[in-house]
């Protein structure tokens, strides 16, 4: 009754604690000795932009106990899994509930600095938390117990993967798309009827364009490539095709390899390729003669209407990055395709456009992010039509 009696007045108290003006014990879940919470995901979004900094990896396990029944169950299965927990973990890792009643995790943190040692010190902390849980548990228990791990920052095509399971290290950008749910939903709204409108509006220019892309050179009116969006969700990339057919992508992948690196300027670079990429060089010989003035009066963006209609992009919001870029990017890079789909305008694209380093690009992406408004967006729209109007950047 000693526990029913306890569980029943924690769970009055919702399980949660305010992390400021409490004392430690108070941010701990005396039944089971894990953090509440709101301290637990704090303390993961600290520990994520530590890393970010030192380039110290940690391990995270989750434990998902949705094959329990809700409630008091829960509880004591959480129980024997702090229990069990305490006695695999150091004092400097951290345990807690991600999600009260739903989901227990641990971090792991400074595991290695040596990638070579990465996979070994990943194995010996799973088979040690593996080898607790079987004898704290019952069998019929730890098999209905649902553990997933995750390495941060680990690679980006290894960590942004198609089911977003990645996500639930970034608890405090989650909890700030909740906040913005309203705001969102309504720029959902805008992107839709405005790409609706705008492909109504430039549906004879895409037939003009379509025709003359297919009588001057060989190839679809389109090109196709995949890009990168929110949260590392892979997307189909649309854009009238500026360039002749057969161009060989490795060079342009040394060119975004040596801008992400900061050893060349994307505005001075005159005899790198693009075969169609985020970044453009001034001058390439490839590009037909259609190809160079709809890239100029950027009529080559028109098609990207259809993948705001979709939903895959905004009308404002950072450039999807290609895949053999984001292998490329320095952990902070990532900031850009978090939080915000990406948009065929940008912060960056009437601020810099064209004529910037890959940091600074970032930052602006970064920027656009963090104090994105309703507002914002219709600033940069209208900016957009004068850059456009004026060919400023574009070539």
């Amino acid at each position: 009754m000693a526990i029913l009696d306890f569980f029943q007045k924690h769970q009055k108290l919702g399980g949660h604690s305010h992390v400021r003006g409490t004392q430690k014990g108070d941010l701990v879940d005396r039944y089971n000795g894990l953090y509440q919470e709101t301290y637990f995901c704090e303390m993961l979004s600290l520990e994520r932009k530590r890393s970010e900094r030192s380039r110290k990896p940690f391990l995270m396990m989750f434990a998902d106990l949705q094959n329990f029944e809700e409630g008091f169950e829960r509880h004591v299965i959480a129980k024997k899994l702090g229990d069990a927990l305490s006695l695999v973990t150091r004092d400097t890792d951290i345990k807690g509930w991600y999600k009260y009643g739903n989901m227990v995790a641990v971090i792991f943190n400074e595991i290695t600095i040596h990638e070579k040692n990465l996979r070994f010190a990943q194995k010996h902390i799973t088979d040690k938390c593996h080898s607790a849980l079987r004898i704290g548990l019952d069998v019929g228990e730890f098999e209905r117990v649902i553990l997933t791990w995750h390495i941060f920052p680990g690679r980006f095509d290894k960590v942004f993967n198609e089911d977003l399971t990645h996500t639930k290290v970034y608890p405090d950008i989650l909890a700030r798309i909740a906040r913005k749910r309203s705001a969102l939903f309504a720029k959902h709204i805008i992107d839709f009827f405005g790409s609706f409108l705008a492909l109504a509006f430039f549906s004879p220019l895409f037939l003009i364009i379509a025709a003359l892309i297919k009588f001057t050179s060989k190839g679809p009116v389109f090109f196709k490539q995949e890009r990168v969006g929110l949260f590392g969700k892979k997307f189909v990339f649309l854009k009238f095709r500026s360039m002749y057919m057969d161009n060989d992508s490795t060079i342009h992948k040394e060119f975004v390899k040596n801008l992400i690196r900061g050893e060349q300027n994307q505005a001075k670079c005159k005899e790198s390729a693009n075969p169609e990429g985020t970044y453009k060089i001034t001058w390439d010989p490839r590009v037909t003669q259609v190809g160079r003035f709809i890239r100029k009066t950027s009529l080559d963006e028109l098609p990207q209407f259809l993948n705001v209609l979709i939903g895959d992009m905004s009308l404002v919001g950072p450039r999807p990055p290609i895949p053999y870029e984001c292998a490329e990017y320095d952990i902070w890079h990532r900031g850009r395709v978090l939080e915000m789909k990406p948009g065929i305008t940008g912060l960056w694209q009437v601020k810099g456009r064209s004529a910037t380093t890959f940091d600074e690009m970032v930052r602006m992406d970064i920027k656009y992010v963090q104090e994105w408004s309703l507002w914002l967006d219709n600033k940069i729209l209208l900016q957009t039509q004068w850059v456009v109007f004026t060919g400023k950047g574009a070539y």
